[in-house]
């Protein structure tokens, strides 16, 4: 339609220039019938002072004519460049969507030889030459000497309602919050379409500061009771990208939900990156390399157990084992969002994104101790009081389930020291890949109004804790052998212990380097009496 229209335009500039020419003859015919036939001058002086005005005002006329003439043809030029320009590119973008769209549900479901299943892991790994067979025919694609390919695939069944998941995924906000040991960092960069499929440009950060990517993320619709979430980067079709974000690409990733009716769907998930080689930290190469940090397996687990959170927390019919020390339902609710919140910006301090900017310090006893200090000048979550925690004698007085998993629990404990008492809130988070322990002081009056169901948001809380990881190291048979302590060598664990002090109540206060000791000291005592608790002191 837009072209029609551009075209009718053409037509009438070309209608009035036409006009415009045969006016310009006719004056000019004019003129020269006002000179003398036999000598070409004008018939009398005031004929030929009328005659060389008239002339003038029509070159006058004529410049103003063409200048503008120039100046539509330049607009509807441009505009026609634009139009081709935008709809070439439209083009490409539903050519790649298609394509992404397409390899990911072919992933999704194809087994072998796509797809082999490792006999000392257990987990599927992709046929590379036959990924390049059936999807890189031409060979343009093939992986470059300096990338490396990180691909998997895990399915899983997650507890939640198939609609409110499909719009979490699509929300950034709410897709961050789900992943939060994953996501450091989230944010839409443009919605590009809407309707029933969905398209989004988001930009994420991973925890570790290993990867940071600019995606399309793409929502369709794929039966009566299946939805595709579709993840891949367009950095080859978009001019604007910087390129420290293409060191880490998605190829077609995501997953295929499917509704199960009852409240429940399945999930299937395919992680599928290609990413420069770099180096590594040496502590966490070997879960980079097995493909554990970001696989398929951590972001299933990971789901499972934040939808299992949710279900938790709305849930009516708890048994009271799971809900020791807190009489209410609404109690009962106001301490886990609490504890969530806590979570939350307890992820957020662990994370590398550009928010946080951490200083290598010297350790004798730990592998690795970085720093990093923040102002907070507006936030009501964070105390503007410092605690110390001191090892005390703890009781408990409440402890609530949020997971079917004994680990997955959150418990307010009461400590006595030997200036004050105070309570600490501990949030306890499991599944198949990782552990948290997170934990922080709080006020012990807000503490039992919250108890009671009163609204936790103006409860402050500084949180502190610990991130277990695997090491990566598989745990297999060395020998073959009747004496069980030899039958195999057991995989390490990748401890990370984050402790958030509050150093002075003055906004203007810097950094000293007695705060910075004060750290490392607590920090390597804090590791060397874990190391002795499971005697396992080098």
């Amino acid at each position: 339609m837009q072209a029609i229209q551009e075209r009718h335009e053409n037509s009438l500039l070309k209608g009035e220039i036409d006009k415009l020419r045969n006016e310009n003859k006719a004056f000019r015919d004019n003129i020269k019938k006002s000179s003398c036939p036999n000598c070409g001058f004008a018939a009398s002086c005031q004929d030929s002072i009328t005659g060389s005005t008239d002339e003038q005002k029509l070159r006058i006329e004529n410049a103003k004519l063409k200048a503008e003439l120039e100046k539509l043809r330049s607009i509807v030029g441009n505009t026609l460049m634009d139009h081709r320009h935008r709809t070439a590119h439209r083009a490409l973008q539903e050519m790649t969507k298609k394509q992404a769209r397409d390899e990911l549900i072919k992933m999704a479901a194809q087994s072998g030889p796509l797809w082999i299943r490792s006999y000392e892991t257990g987990r599927e790994i992709l046929n590379y030459d036959q990924y390049m067979k059936e999807f890189c025919p031409e060979d343009s694609n093939r992986l470059q000497p300096k990338k490396s390919i990180e691909a998997s695939r895990e399915s899983g069944i997650i507890f939640v309602d198939l609609l409110w998941l499909v719009q979490s995924f699509m929300d950034a906000n709410q897709w961050k919050e789900l992943f939060p040991g994953l996501i450091s960092k989230a944010a839409t960069v443009d919605v590009i379409c809407n309707g029933e499929d969905v398209c989004r440009g988001p930009n994420a950060d991973t925890h570790g500061g290993l990867q940071r990517i600019v995606f399309c993320s793409i929502l369709q619709k794929l039966g009566a009771n299946q939805w595709a979430i579709v993840d891949v980067s367009v950095d080859n079709i978009e001019d604007n990208i910087e390129a420290s974000l293409k060191k880490c690409r998605k190829r077609p990733s995501g997953c295929i939900i499917e509704d199960k009716s009852s409240g429940h769907c399945k999930v299937t998930w395919v992680e599928h990156l290609e990413c420069q080689k770099s180096m590594v930290h040496s502590l966490y190469r070997a879960v980079v390399n097995s493909g554990l940090a970001f696989g398929a397996k951590r972001w299933i687990s990971t789901l499972q157990q934040q939808c299992e959170r949710l279900v938790f927390l709305v849930a009516t019919n708890v048994p009271t084992k799971d809900s020791n020390g807190v009489a209410t339902l609404a109690g009962r609710k106001s301490i886990l969002k609490l504890a969530q919140r806590m979570t939350w910006s307890f992820c957020r301090a662990l994370g590398a994104s550009s928010n946080n900017s951490w200083n290598k310090i010297t350790s004798k006893t730990v592998d690795e101790i970085r720093v990093a200090s923040r102002k907070n000048l507006n936030d009501p979550g964070e105390p503007l009081v410092g605690y110390h925690v001191q090892r005390k004698q703890i009781t408990s007085i409440a402890k609530l389930a949020k997971g079917q998993d004994r680990g997955n629990t959150v418990s307010a404990l009461a400590m006595t020291t030997d200036e004050h008492k105070m309570w600490l809130l501990q949030d306890s988070s499991t599944n198949a890949y990782e552990s948290m322990v997170v934990y922080g002081p709080v006020d012990i009056n807000g503490m039992q109004s919250v108890m009671t169901g009163c609204d936790s948001s103006n409860i402050a809380v500084l949180p502190s804790g610990f991130s277990i990881l695997p090491d990566g190291i598989e745990s297999r048979p060395l020998v073959i052998t009747s004496r069980p302590e030899e039958k195999c060598t057991e995989g390490g664990s990748l401890l990370t212990i984050v402790f958030q002090i509050l150093i002075s109540n003055s906004p203007t206060a810097k950094l000293s380097m007695d705060s910075v000791d004060s750290v490392n000291t607590l920090i390597s005592c804090t590791l060397q009496s874990i190391k002795r608790s499971l005697q396992c002191e080098d």
